[in-house]
């Protein structure tokens, strides 16, 4: 049976799917185009395989970052706010507005993240010296440590996950990505 034989059968019975190239993750992204272009044939459903490569792509990277991030009992909320405070250089803190938008997220669930990582000894809050009313967040030395190693595993974690790209393909889908998001 030739490939695309077999994945027009694909398409037409996604329970044989599996002998047809189907992932752990359904049906091949050209199998549901093809569902859908016998389906809806007035309607361009190619949009569709794209969007659900990076889906798959992003669910994929999020699973391997997350079981790296599981061997430090982090979630990635709590690995943000290390890495965002570790960047900053030894010894600096962040008010917790500046510290969400490095982040580049809402101050609203700052507090319990800090509280987390403050019960662990990671990160510390002090009056800001400048404003009695703030604070500051730095990473404690426990914290520092923690952030410095777990930045290498995330990174080899990340090359893991992308050994199958040349440099040229990385940045070229770096490109990509960032037109989609804009």
């Amino acid at each position: 049976m030739s490939q695309e034989t077999n994945q027009t059968e694909s398409a037409k019975n996604p329970d044989q799917a599996k002998a047809g190239g189907e992932r752990a993750q359904g049906p091949s992204t050209e199998a549901v185009v093809a569902q859908w272009r016998r389906e809806r044939p007035d309607i361009d459903s190619s949009v569709m395989a794209v969007c659900g490569e990076v889906w798959r792509a992003g669910e994929r990277l999020r699973r391997g970052v997350l079981a790296n991030l599981a061997r430090y009992d982090l979630d990635m909320p709590g690995f943000d706010v290390l890495l965002t405070l570790r960047r900053q250089g030894k010894g600096q803190a962040l008010s917790p507005t500046a510290l969400a938008d490095q982040m580049m997220r809402s101050t609203s669930a700052m507090t319990n993240r800090l509280d987390r990582l403050e019960k662990r000894g990671l990160i510390s809050r002090a009056t800001d010296p400048a404003d009695r009313r703030g604070l500051k967040i730095a990473l404690t030395a426990a914290g520092f440590a923690l952030a410095d190693e777990a930045v290498v595993s995330h990174v080899d974690t990340e090359e893991s996950l992308l050994k199958g790209l040349n440099k040229k393909e990385r940045a070229q889908l770096k490109v990509l990505l960032a037109k989609v998001a804009e």
